[in-house]
């Protein structure tokens, strides 16, 4: 398996549950804010896998790589911060609109 492959999979999931979370959800994201945070971790990626594979704390095998890099971050290592980006406000989203509207009042309370 090809980690641009790997990175699909874990890209697909993030947009199936996106999707569901716009359809379903009472309250989406907001996209300023997904957008503002994938850009943070796009660049913190960039830095720091830059740096972890310069001073060779890891390689990754040239076979299963695309070739395209940032810095010495192949492209493949950025589907996840992106997945992530993406997964974390779908997931709360839809776990909000599973609890009901008055959920995080109630909770208030407590």
């Amino acid at each position: 398996m090809t980690y641009a492959l790997l990175s699909l999979i874990f890209l697909g999931v993030a947009g199936v549950l996106a999707v569901a979370a716009a359809l379903i959800g009472r309250r989406r994201p907001h996209l300023g804010a997904v957008a503002l945070s994938m850009a943070a971790l796009l660049l913190l990626t960039a830095v720091f896998d830059t740096v972890m594979i310069g001073v060779g704390f890891f390689t990754y095998a040239d076979t299963h790589l695309l070739g395209a890099r940032i810095g010495l971050a192949p492209i493949e290592d950025f589907a996840y911060p992106i997945a992530g980006a993406v997964l974390l406000p779908a997931i709360w989203t839809l776990l909000r609109t599973r609890r009901g509207p008055h959920a995080s009042r109630a909770e208030a309370g407590r």
